[in-house]
């Protein structure tokens, strides 16, 4: 599949004139738990030739292509993404952190990594993470029969906010290592070992009973989470000169 998405990137490139400097997997695959049927989640970042950033109208900053039941690839252009980047954009800290890498050009993403402790807005991240295990929690595991495989969309956004409230840090975004780092052995560990050993192995995760011990885990952690954001006190520093310079780095780089 890799050779698949490798010939996309290059068809991009040529099509819209772009060069992509950084494309990974940013859904269940890269979260460690895909199912037997999961796509592909390809997002990447990509840079116009200079004029095109010379001009008074505005332009699309994203590229869409349509998605098929194998493949789902977005991009997002270098700006747009730097200015997400200084605003801690929880998904685009994600795509920095991804276990799979398929396309890795120039150096904007490892300066972009050398700089992320300047960015990183830890309330931000847990706004995000928070709302996102609200709503999964609200339409899916609510009622005494629920969609089992639905557990990991509530439970991996509640573990990167304890990893936050922990470390202060980007969280992992493998699925395993927050519940390794961050959960006592015990009747909940296992339950969640034992749901993810089940979906990985390709069991089909339809409609179940709850799971007590993980239902009741998850709502006292987001009660708690809610009053604990709340309680942040929000500080930062504005880098926009040092992302000027990266961006204006970046396309001397790129159009060399």
């Amino acid at each position: 599949m890799k050779e698949k998405i490798l010939a996309e990137i290059k068809r991009i490139e040529a099509e819209f004139d772009v060069k992509i400097c950084y494309a990974v997997e940013s859904g269940s695959r890269a979260w460690g738990f895909p199912s037997k049927d999961s796509d592909y989640d390809v997002r990447f970042i990509y840079v116009h030739k200079k004029d095109w950033y010379l001009s008074i109208d505005p332009k699309r900053d994203v590229i869409e292509l349509p998605i098929n039941n194998l493949l789902d690839i977005n991009g997002w252009e270098l700006r747009k993404a730097l200015r997400l980047f200084k605003k801690s954009n929880p998904p685009l800290m994600e795509w920095l952190h991804s276990g799979i890498v398929y396309y890795q050009a120039f150096s904007l993403v490892d300066r972009m990594k050398a700089i992320q402790d300047k960015v990183f807005l830890p309330q931000s991240a847990l706004y995000h993470y928070l709302n996102m295990a609200k709503g999964n929690y609200r339409d899916y595991l609510h009622r005494d029969q629920v969609k089992i495989k639905k557990y990991f969309y509530v439970l991996r956004p509640v573990l990167a906010c304890l990893w936050i409230e922990k470390y202060n840090t980007v969280p992992p975004i493998e699925f395993q290592e927050l519940v390794e780092d961050l959960l006592e052995e015990g009747e909940l560990k296992k339950e969640i070992l034992s749901l993810l050993e089940r979906k990985i192995r390709g069991d089909e995760l339809n409609l179940e009973p709850k799971i007590i011990a993980i239902n009741s885990f998850l709502e006292k952690e987001i009660n708690r989470l809610e009053d604990y954001t709340k309680a942040l006190e929000v500080s930062k520093t504005d880098i926009s000169p040092i992302l000027d310079d990266l961006f204006r780095d970046i396309l001397e780089e790129v159009w060399a």
